[in-house]
């Protein structure tokens, strides 16, 4: 039988989880859907507001942050083993959400439906839009190759966004009403079928925050499933909301969840001298960042 999972990692951010679960709950679905909500170690009454307002969803308490993947796994583990191995886990799917992201209400229906017609598909996510009405860019990504990381870390793919070689990274120069194969879509919004996630296994817990997207994205290619980008789906993306009360440690996450990909999937077959000026550029824009969020005003600090 068809169904959708929904997994919300949370941490300090009951308002946004509430707003988030009554969009979820309010979605326009033909099929089974069941959330799950990892609470990793909230102080400010997350828990009790999933008790109180939504009884219906199914809540893991974590024993501290574990962070993005590994709170996620906490539930896909529970996921993976609730299916039978007999029944058909090509029609099951999983959604990665965050409190910050807010569904319409046929959105989830419209991707869940994308994966029912294309059968080769293992990951699909929708347009991402920002609260100003603009496209997040980082909602459709190539895979950050040692060029593509070089001209995002340098700029010039931000300066040159029409450009097919140097806007690579984040593929300004695609138009974003088209419906096409990308690298990875991003975790704030990521379905994934149950069978892409048998054969790729689950998020790699190296990753704290930022990158598991991109890992997960380039292990379930290499099984043999292909990602698309589905723009007549959206979600609205209150991005960094969720994680800007910790910025200074998510800076240093973000660069480091970079270095993290580059060495699992690039370095082994790169030129060292090039892997060593991959680490130091990911290093010196790292502390870049860190200087220039030092510089922002408390309610402007962000995480990149």
């Amino acid at each position: 039988m068809k169904r959708v999972s929904v997994v919300i990692v949370n941490h300090n951010t009951a308002d946004l989880l509430a707003e988030c679960l009554r969009h979820l709950t309010a979605s326009r679905l033909d099929r089974p859907l069941q959330a799950f909500v990892v609470d990793n170690g909230s102080t400010d009454g997350s828990a009790a507001l999933i008790g109180q307002h939504f009884p219906d969803v199914r809540m893991i308490e974590a024993p501290g942050n574990l962070g993005f993947a590994r709170g996620n796994n906490l539930a896909l583990r529970e996921i993976v083993s609730r299916v039978p191995w007999d029944a058909d886990r090509r029609q099951q799917y999983v959604l990665l959400l965050n409190t910050d992201c807010f569904v319409e209400p046929d959105t989830l229906q419209l991707t869940a439906r994308f994966l029912d017609d294309h059968p080769r598909v293992g990951v699909v996510g929708p347009r991402v839009v920002l609260p100003n009405g603009r496209l997040d860019l980082a909602c459709r990504r190539s895979f950050p190759t040692p060029s593509d990381a070089l001209w995002k870390l340098t700029g010039l793919s931000r300066a040159f966004p029409h450009h097919p070689r140097l806007a690579r990274y984040n593929l300004t120069y695609l138009d974003p009403d088209a419906t096409y194969p990308v690298d990875s879509v991003m975790g704030a919004y990521m379905l994934v079928r149950l069978a892409a996630v048998d054969d790729a296994g689950l998020l790699d817990e190296s990753f704290f925050m930022y990158g598991e997207d991109l890992d997960w994205a380039y292990r379930i290619k290499k099984c043999g499933w292909s990602v698309f980008y589905y723009p007549a789906a959206r979600v609205l993306h209150y991005k960094g909301a969720s994680s800007s009360r910790q910025s200074y440690r998510l800076i240093v996450e973000f660069y480091r969840a970079m270095y993290l990909f580059h060495r699992k999937h690039y370095a082994p077959r790169t030129f060292v001298l090039v892997n060593w000026l991959v680490t130091a550029g990911i290093v010196a824009r790292g502390g870049y960042a860190l200087a220039r969020n030092v510089l922002r005003p408390a309610g402007a600090k962000r995480v990149a």
